[in-house]
């Protein structure tokens, strides 16, 4: 049986830790060519891409900082079904 999974780090410490290495939220934003407020939301929603940006800028693993997100409340890691873009076809009709 695994134990259930840690908290999710509060925001302002992963503000912090962003800090200690020497960057803000809005300058990694801007460096990975996103706009400065939009990693802000994975502060506060799932978002696999900024959770992604913003654990390699700390250097640490996404799943470290938001458990939540990851494990459910037994400690299992949580399957993400991965949306496939369709294609569309578009009939004229004359």
């Amino acid at each position: 049986m695994k134990k259930p999974a840690k908290t999710d780090w509060h925001q302002a410490d992963i503000i912090a830790a962003l800090r200690k290495k020497g960057t803000t939220l809005a300058a990694t934003s801007r460096a990975a060519g996103l706009s400065s407020s939009t990693l802000a939301n994975a502060l506060s929603r799932p978002w696999p891409k900024g959770e992604m940006i913003i654990a390699q800028t700390i250097g640490v693993p996404p799943a470290q900082i938001w458990p939540s997100r990851y494990f459910d409340p037994q400690g299992e890691k949580i399957t993400k079904v991965i949306r496939q873009k369709t294609s569309c076809l578009i009939s004229s009709r004359r």
